[in-house]
């Protein structure tokens, strides 16, 4: 049964009593995690391998009904509870505790494809059902590595070890948000660009973005990149200590299993990031000489109220919000009535997405309905650009050009000698008397010196010249 959504009118007394419908549904993500135990389990009574693949069928093949047949959830928390609800560790300890789970599947599979007298279908099987736990704990990765709080973006990196994936963390929080919905991103996919198009570029741009945005980082520290402290090299270090240790123990038959299973995990992360801002792009605005991209706002992604793809995935279908607010927790992700829907839970949209034909069929024409009909708004592949927009159409040029030509308001914070300037989408403070060594800035270092393309290193969402100026009485 669909969950109703929540009226707008909410009276004082509802709102005192306001109760996360879905507070014990979030347990369901850690029953993923078991899948691998399941495989071996009934493998192991029944003799039948269908079962030691019991990872996409579950994921590609049940979830994607369980979606149609359980509806939407399109409720939202009251604003006044957001504050008490991110405070609450229970959510926490839901993304705490996968961790465990998901090594403990990994560890045990391995043990099997390498000890049990197994074909190699039925070892490839159990890899690939490894690989669909790893691909959900780079989601688990994804909401732990965007919070402040150090341990838990430890935690993300040891979530990403299993799937050597670990750049992710920088590539995704620093580079991504930042660049969404723009041709620079190499995780927002293009009209035109089917899947197996977008692989590639999404999984080298990343590669390439994550140690660029590292490299820069340590050059303002006055460091090479070549040492422990780079994040991409010590989320590398990782994988390999894990991977050898399980190689050490199991024997180096093991390794293509291994290779096969963070292919597995990577391609499912990547499908996700396929479908999450398909066409979609944010435009120029600003006046001449102050030129810049758009502000992330609640329709550069598309979203998916399916109720059970959402608690698998901590709200992950919410990513309107999510861009707008980062380091916002999954259990206070809105719905926004602006967001573009996607037809179905994410799911299914892998699924769709595997035929190119069916996904253009499907998915284009709501690309150009986003864009009241104007598909030379959107974010086309170059190579294919004239085409889709002669099939498509286009609004006359004067027409484009006098609504992009709505000026962006440039903050003058860059201007005034302040204490401290504040991020206003996430509150980070940076404060000129101590600086910020991460991010390579000495103590003292003022706020002109900073490089104007510097943007907020918590939720990637401000700019420098966004900054809000901050006067603290005494410094």
């Amino acid at each position: 049964m669909a969950i109703a959504e929540s009226s707008g009118t909410v009276s004082t007394s509802s709102m005192d009593s306001w109760q996360d419908r879905k507070r014990f549904l979030w347990l369901v993500a850690l029953v993923m995690p078991l899948l691998p135990f399941v495989a071996i389990g009934m493998f192991s009574w029944s003799g039948q391998g269908v079962w030691l693949w019991i990872g996409p069928i579950v994921i590609l093949g049940l979830v994607p009904i369980i979606d149609l047949l359980a509806g939407l959830d399109q409720s939202n928390p009251p604003d006044h509870i957001i504050e008490s609800l991110e405070q609450d560790r229970y959510y926490r300890w839901i993304t705490y505790l996968f961790l465990p789970v998901q090594y403990a599947g990994f560890v045990t599979a391995f043990a099997f494809i390498a000890l049990g007298d197994l074909s190699v279908a039925n070892k490839i099987g159990l890899a690939i059902t490894v690989g669909f736990i790893g691909g959900i704990g780079i989601n688990t990765a994804h909401e732990l590595g965007h919070k402040k709080e150090s341990h838990e973006r430890w935690l993300a990196k040891i979530a990403l070890a299993q799937s050597c994936y670990g750049h992710f963390y920088i590539e995704h929080n620093r580079g991504h948000h930042v660049r969404v919905a723009t041709p620079a991103d190499p995780a927002s996919s293009r009209v035109g660009e089917n899947f197996y198009q977008f692989w590639p570029r999404t999984v080298m741009g990343s590669l390439r973005s994550a140690w660029r945005l590292e490299s820069q980082r340590l050059a303002r520290r006055g460091q090479h990149p070549f040492r422990i402290g780079n994040d991409v090299l010590n989320s590398w270090l990782m994988t390999a200590v894990l991977w050898a240790v399980m190689m050490i123990w199991l024997g180096v038959g093991i390794f293509p299993y291994l290779i096969l299973q963070a292919l597995i995990a990577i391609t499912l992360l990547e499908a996700v990031n396929y479908l999450e801002h398909y066409g979609m792009l944010r435009h120029i605005v600003g006046v001449p000489g102050k030129e810049r991209h758009e502000r992330v706002d609640p329709t550069h992604s598309w979203n998916s109220n399916n109720i059970a793809t959402n608690v698998l995935l901590y709200h992950l279908q919410r990513h309107s919000d999510h861009h707008s607010a980062p380091t916002r927790r999954y259990q206070s992700l809105r719905d926004y009535a602006e967001s573009p829907a996607l037809p179905t839970g994410y799911a299914g949209m892998i699924l769709l997405s595997l035929v190119p034909f069916a996904w253009r069929r499907v998915m284009d024409p709501r690309v150009a309905a986003h864009f009241a009909g104007d598909m030379s708004r959107a974010n086309i592949s170059p190579r294919k650009r004239d085409r889709i927009v002669a099939a498509w159409g286009y609004q006359d040029a004067s027409t484009i050009l006098a609504r992009e030509a709505l000026a962006t308001k440039v903050s003058s914070s860059k201007n005034v000698a302040a204490n401290e300037y504040r991020c206003p989408s996430c509150d980070f403070r940076y404060v000129v008397e101590h600086g910020d060594a991460r991010e390579g800035f000495p103590a003292g270092t003022t706020w002109q010196s900073i490089p104007e393309t510097w943007c907020c290193p918590d939720c990637g969402v401000r700019d420098k010249i966004d900054f809000v100026p901050v006067f603290v009485a005494g410094r």
